[in-house]
């Protein structure tokens, strides 16, 4: 397809797939400069010429209830973008993770003739493996951030490369904590406490109180503590702004908008919701908290049908065990009823009163990340790019006839 103009389709679901997303844009218009990307997609991708027919957000929902609550929006959505994509038939369509609506279109798309890569691998490694022949019915190539990933797809038969995880580009192997201190305004032997409840207003909704009041009692037992809390977008911002009005004034932390990996790399703890935030603290070689809720019913219904598959919840965790770095335990994880202040403050406390600990933490981390890094060539983004240009003209390359 050289030479000629190229139409692909992205479809990113949340704050993480954009970003992705927006270094995949880059990476494919390398090769394609007259590309014309479309689909969903939020400010990152947009600001790389991205045209996004709907609202990100409107794919941002976590858990069975929530997906429940706005079934009927979501299924005439998926259904005009389905018609839609058909309309323009792109040479590719890419689902960039968001997987519980992704793979649907992915294989409407791929049962009508279009190419179909689901880019972020859902957590076979953790939990019903077997999901991964649904994944292959769906997607003609599948692009994996974790190197564990591609062997088990390839028991199923199904294509699989690792594109290497974009965050371990994106973070130096040694982090500056000073640097970030100084670019945040922040004293150089205070200790710093870095709060992130979640990215998404509902996430905020759930954890944000118990957060901050967590941040509060740490505040109460650890004199001096400086906190920051980086809000994802302006949405989030309005919530974690409604929930400080309640807090003591002299513990009021700094409200950031974005530099979460700042605010990150400044800090001596981490107390993060569960998700691809604690992946970053890894990186940023910082001991961390993790917590979680969903909604209940949600949690209820994943119980009784035994979704839950693993005892460890966390990124850190899930890839120390996988690589066999560290014990499986890096990170203290209070996840549902146990996610509650007092527990995640005296967790935090506890790392921040154990010097020895948080060395060992990070040791751990720094070779965590030379295993996300692996050993192949170029950037991330540079990698899922090469996949799917390989996948495009093996597709449309001349056929050879017998005879």
């Amino acid at each position: 397809m050289a030479g000629q103009p190229v139409l692909v389709a992205l479809l990113a679901g949340e704050d993480s797939g954009d970003q992705l997303g927006a270094e995949l844009i880059v990476a494919l218009r390398r090769r394609w400069p007259q590309a014309r990307f479309v689909g969903i997609g939020g400010a990152r991708m947009q600001r790389e010429g991205f045209e996004s027919w709907y609202d990100i957000r409107e794919l941002s929902l976590f858990g069975f209830s929530e997906v429940i609550s706005h079934l009927p929006r979501l299924l005439r959505l998926r259904k005009e973008l389905v018609a839609r994509l058909l309309r323009e038939r792109p040479a590719v369509v890419v689902g960039i993770d968001a997987p519980d609506f992704n793979l649907g279109v992915e294989q409407r798309l791929k049962n009508a003739g279009l190419l179909a890569v689901h880019y972020v691998s859902p957590s076979v490694w953790a939990w019903r493996e077997k999901r991964a022949e649904k994944i292959g019915r769906s997607a003609d190539r599948v692009l994996c951030l974790f190197p564990m990933e591609p062997a088990i797809y390839a028991r199923h038969g199904i294509d699989a490369r690792f594109a290497g995880h974009p965050l371990a580009d994106r973070f130096d192997l040694v982090a500056d904590r000073a640097g970030a201190r100084e670019a945040l305004q922040l004293p150089a032997q205070a200790p710093v406490l870095a709060v992130l409840p979640g990215s998404r207003p509902s996430e905020v909704a759930r954890l944000g109180r118990i957060f901050l009041e967590a941040a509060s009692r740490v505040a109460s037992a650890l004199p001096g503590l400086r906190i920051v809390v980086p809000a994802a977008n302006p949405q989030v911002r309005a919530s974690l702004e409604a929930l400080l009005a309640d807090m003591p004034p002299e513990q009021a932390p700094q409200l950031l908008d974005g530099h979460a990996h700042q605010a990150m790399l400044a800090a001596d703890v981490v107390l993060l919701a569960s998700g691809t935030a604690t992946l970053e603290a890894m990186l940023a070689k910082r001991p961390m908290v993790v917590g979680y809720r969903v909604a209940p019913m949600s949690y209820r219904i994943a119980k009784a049908l035994r979704m839950l598959k693993t005892d460890i919840y966390s990124l850190p965790n899930i890839l120390s065990r996988a690589t066999g770095i560290g014990d499986g335990r890096l990170v203290p994880e209070l996840m549902q009823d146990d996610c509650t202040a007092d527990h995640l403050a005296a967790a935090t406390l506890a790392l921040f009163n154990d010097s020895e600990r948080r060395g060992a933490i990070v040791a751990a981390f720094e070779q965590l990340h030379l295993a996300l890094r692996g050993d192949a060539q170029g950037q991330a983004g540079e990698r899922a790019a090469g996949a799917i240009i390989e996948l495009v003209d093996n597709a449309t390359a001349p056929q050879p006839h017998d005879g």
